[in-house]
């Protein structure tokens, strides 16, 4: 395009913003530096990043989601948007599909299958819902044009260009959430690089549409982030007011089970827990009243995988309903 017809086309219909979007349009100070940092601390080349920087585009329903996530409903709203009869049956059906693989997981990682198979079911309905925004265009305009999470989402643009590059896949033609998470499992740029293995073998790690893969890899991940096989997740708590009065805000497990034992915790008598154990008590917010769980190691592992009490919650749960359906389906 020559620079006559540029002018020309701002002022007669192009906004700047749009013109920031062409391929022929200069890259802003802070893109050039964010361009340098990349080459110079990890050899990426130069014209390839100013290229894809260029050709990228402002997604304003990006902007428009991340500002009302899901996990900002009450739990009595959240929960029946993912604990459903047809995403059940869908879960049954790719444990039995898979059985092999998630047993194999299950032995190398120590993370149950119905945990791995309940988190692929959350994310995108078994490869079913793989997400709708260009993951380029997302991760650019969260990363330089929305401050609150500018930080982030640039440092996941750069693990993005890595990722492409170093895995061969198509920079300018990967979908996925309005967060650029990708593939069964959702996984953002640094911990598709960081936790994806190549879990079938074929030399290629690939969580876009590789369920193996996906398996392998969500199982890794949850081992990575000290995931303890065996041990209980959440414990559910009778809605008293001692057990109401510990409940607070936040993700960190803050006390042991002891400590919250002498504050007043009150735990089912048919519960046995190591005292030691850290643990945390979560309130869920009902139509009327609020449920209240014990949540401990493996409950605050999952909240790595999505930092919200919400989802841990509803994969919890979920993975207790997949375990019990898919046993009575292999009894009968």
């Amino acid at each position: 395009m020559g620079a006559s017809l540029a002018l020309a086309l701002l002022c007669s219909s192009m906004t700047a913003p749009a013109l920031a979007n062409t391929e022929t349009a200069a890259l802003s100070a802070e893109q050039t530096a964010f361009i340098d940092a990349l080459v110079e601390q990890h050899q990426l080349d130069r014209t390839r990043l100013q290229q894809l920087l260029k050709s990228a585009k402002v997604n304003q329903e990006v902007l428009e989601a991340i500002q009302r996530p899901w996990e900002a409903k009450p739990w009595h709203q959240y929960h029946p948007i993912f604990l459903t009869e047809k995403r059940l049956a869908a879960g049954v059906a790719f444990w039995q599909e898979h059985e092999a693989t998630l047993a194999r997981a299950e032995a190398e990682f120590g993370v149950p299958a119905e945990v791995i198979v309940a988190i692929i079911g959350v994310e995108t309905f078994y490869g079913t819902y793989l997400g709708k925004h260009n993951v380029l265009d997302t991760l650019y305009t969260l990363g330089f044009h929305y401050p609150p999470r500018a930080t982030f989402f640039r440092k996941e643009l750069g693990e993005f260009f890595r990722l492409t590059e170093e895995e061969g896949l198509p920079a300018t033609e990967l979908q996925g959430s309005y967060a650029g998470a990708m593939g069964y499992g959702q996984f953002i740029s640094s911990s598709y690089r960081h936790y994806a293995i190549d879990f079938d073998n074929d030399g290629v790690r690939d969580l876009l549409t590789n369920p193996i893969d996906a398996i392998g890899s969500v199982a890794n991940y949850f081992a990575k982030h000290r995931w303890q096989a065996g041990a209980p997740v959440a414990v559910q708590l009778s809605a008293t007011e001692a057990n109401a009065a510990l409940a607070s805000e936040g993700l960190k497990l803050n006390s042991t089970v002891a400590e919250l034992t002498k504050q007043g915790l009150q735990v089912p008598a048919n519960v046995s827990l190591t005292p030691e154990s850290k643990a945390k008590v979560f309130a869920f917010e009902l139509e009327q009243g609020h449920d209240y769980w014990l949540g401990l190691q493996n409950f605050y592992v999952i909240t790595r995988y999505n930092h919200s009490p919400l989802y841990a919650m509803v994969v919890h749960q979920f993975s207790q309903q997949l375990a019990r359906t898919k046993q009575g389906t292999s009894s009968q």
